[in-house]
Formats: C-alpha cells, sequence, structure tokens
C-alpha cells in the first residue's frame, strides 16, 4: 500500500494532465507512482529525462537489459517493478521460463552463458557494498564493447533507483502481469563468489 496520497491523475495541472495522459496511453492505465513523483516537479522532471534518455540508449540488445533490469528489481524487491517488469521482457523476447527461473539462473540451463553474466554483473552492480569480479569483467568485455557495458550498467543502476524510490514509498503490483508469469523477489540476493558463477556456465 503506498505510503504517500501522491497527485491525482485528475489533476487541473495542464502539464501534469499530460504526463498522465501520456502514461495511460503507454501502459493502458493510470501508474500508481507517477502519482507520488508528481508531489515534486524537480524529481519528476528529473525522472522523465532519465526515461527518455535509457529509452533512447539501444547500443545493447534490449532483451539483454531488460533481463538485468528486472534481475535488479527482484533483489531489491520491489513488486510493482516485477509486476510491470515481467511483462515488459516478455515483450522484448525473455521466455516464461526464464522469468520463472530467474533466481535460479546460475544453474537453469534456461540461460545463455552471457545472459548468466549479464545476470551476474546485476547482481554485483546492486549489491552494497559494489564489488565487481575481474575475472567475470573481462568474459563480460570479451561479449560488449566498452559503450555496450557503460549501457548495462546504468540500466542497471536506473532500475536500482526507481526499484528503491517505488519500494521505499510502498508502491505494489498493479496487475500487469495478471495472467501471465511474474518474477518473484530474489531468495539470494548477495553474489556468489566468482568460481560459483564460472562453474555454471
Amino acid at each position: 500500500m503506498a505510503r504517500i496520497t501522491g497527485i491525482s491523475p485528475q489533476t487541473r495541472n495542464p502539464l501534469l494532465r499530460l504526463v498522465f495522459w501520456y502514461v495511460r496511453r503507454r501502459f493502458g492505465r493510470d501508474v500508481q507512482p507517477l502519482s507520488g513523483y508528481a508531489t515534486n516537479p524537480a524529481v519528476l522532471a528529473s525522472t522523465i529525462a532519465l526515461e527518455v534518455g535509457m529509452e533512447r540508449a539501444r547500443r545493447l540488445d534490449g532483451r539483454l537489459k531488460q533481463l538485468a533490469e528486472l534481475r535488479a528489481a527482484a533483489l531489491v524487491g520491489c513488486a510493482f517493478c516485477l509486476d510491470i517488469g515481467s511483462v515488459l521482457v516478455r515483450r522484448a523476447g525473455v521466455t516464461e521460463r526464464q522469468v520463472l527461473e530467474l533466481d535460479e539462473y546460475r544453474t537453469s540451463d534456461a540461460f545463455s552463458p552471457l545472459e548468466k553474466l549479464v545476470l551476474s554483473y546485476a547482481d554485483r552492480v546492486t549489491a552494497t557494498p559494489v564489488e565487481i569480479d575481474e575475472d567475470e569483467f573481462t568474459r563480460l568485455r570479451e561479449q560488449l564493447d566498452e559503450a555496450q557495458i557503460v549501457e548495462l550498467t546504468a540500466a542497471i543502476a536506473h532500475e536500482n533507483l526507481r526499484a528503491r524510490i517505488n519500494h521505499a514509498l510502498g508502491y505494489g503490483a498493479e496487475g500487469f502481469s495478471a495472467g501471465g508469469v511474474c518474477a518473484r523477489p530474489a531468495r539470494h540476493p548477495r553474489p556468489r563468489p566468482a568460481a560459483a558463477v564460472h562453474g555454471a556456465a
């Protein structure tokens, strides 16, 4: 349950009404976190700018990026992000089995070696403190160029921002995944030793 009331989508503010309309048009319904962001125009503006910028960053395969974002949401435990994110990753081509086995990606044969590397990297970027395994990073560089790695890192960090704000403010699932599969919060939030990931790949 949301911890703040937020701004109604029926607000008389014409700019906010336009933003609510755009989000409703894109997702088919009002999205509750937007009501909270709208209480602070500067936060809303920066959020929109970051969302637009990240959407225009397309050097990295969208499926890999969405998969990494969903993993970050699972690690944070944001119900809203898992709900909507599970729909977005399926639209990007992630299979239902991958969504269901996201927390077991290290041992699941549903993921390619590159996908496992990306998910492990998401684990490490999301962890506190951030501890990047150099051997793992070298293997990632063999698959992705520098611009793609920067985009991947930014996408994971961006999802951490969204998920932590939404989770802290109490925004829960809104039924985006109703009738389909939905990823669950991670049961193993801390990254495993690099050897465990290497052996799984």
